[in-house]
């Protein structure tokens, strides 16, 4: 009886013991999932115009709309736009900066189109050249993403080195142009890149929790993330590269790092506008 007495007297000691700290593994466990919830759920909501042309892509590879395909994806991405800006997921200065990208990234897909880079297959009259207009909403979903992102994780960026970083990823874009006659210089710019933001960190919000990590990791995902979209993007004949004419292959991994370096262009120019309206409110 003492035995079985003293038995139950330890069981109830150990547990009142490493009942607080079971208590708290478990509040912090709950947290970190609704964390995480609360981040899938933004990067859903950022991602929603990249997802929108994907999901068209989708639909008029199957459907026929009795419009030639690329400008049904111009007409399409025009009516996401409006729905975006209309509901207020997205902001009119997001819009501006949507719309800067969309040229600066048709002027690319032109000259690459024109070098042989990739080619668009399907048919569509609304064009400039051999590039269907509604390209350069591709390059405007990134920047979406970007801004979006920027407000909804309320992000803080540390120890950007403005100038010199600025000058980089502008000379990035021109690399894009002059690598086809000059050496590419997009691996020692982006070694330049990596030095110059060796220190730089990237803080977001989720929830009450603010997470921080290497602003050049965030571009590498990002990268990565874009390179394995544009696997599904190609498979949908959004555009094909070559070798891709007679039937779909992966798209080579080295096409993470074009992807990157796009990325830190994009951001950069994001920053220098927030950073420009930003001056001219105060």
């Amino acid at each position: 009886m003492y035995r079985h007495a003293a038995l139950g007297f330890s069981g109830a000691a150990i547990v009142a013991r490493y009942a607080p700290a079971m208590t708290t593994t478990t509040a912090r466990a709950g947290s970190l999932l609704l964390d995480l919830l609360d981040f899938g759920l933004k990067q859903a909501l950022s991602c929603l115009f990249a997802v929108s042309i994907v999901l068209g892509l989708a639909i008029t590879h199957f459907v026929d709309f009795g419009l030639a395909r690329y400008d049904a994806m111009l007409v399409w991405c025009i009516i996401v736009q409006i729905v975006l800006l209309a509901t207020k997921i997205e902001t009119r200065d997001e819009l501006l900066v949507i719309c800067m990208f969309h040229v600066l990234g048709l002027a690319l897909e032109v000259f690459k189109v024109a070098v042989g880079s990739w080619t668009y297959p399907d048919a569509g009259l609304l064009r400039i050249g051999n590039v269907p207009i509604y390209s350069g909403f591709m390059y405007a979903a990134i920047a979406s993403y970007i801004c979006q992102a920027w407000r909804r994780f309320d992000l803080d960026i540390d120890s950007v080195p403005m100038i010199p970083t600025m000058i980089t990823a502008i000379l990035f874009y021109v690399n894009f142009f002059t690598n086809h006659w000059l050496p590419d210089m997009r691996w020692p710019l982006l070694i330049v890149v990596a030095v110059l933001m060796r220190k730089t960190w990237v803080r977001f919000r989720v929830r009450q929790t603010v997470y921080r990590m290497p602003l050049l990791i965030s571009f590498l995902l990002i990268g990565f993330f874009i390179w394995f979209v544009e696997n599904i993007a190609t498979i949908l004949g959004a555009w094909s590269y070559p070798g891709q004419e007679a039937g779909w292959t992966l798209v080579h991994a080295s096409k993470i790092g074009s992807w990157m370096v796009l990325v830190i262009f994009s951001f950069m120019l994001v920053l220098w506008f927030k950073q420009r309206k930003k001056s001219l409110v105060a």
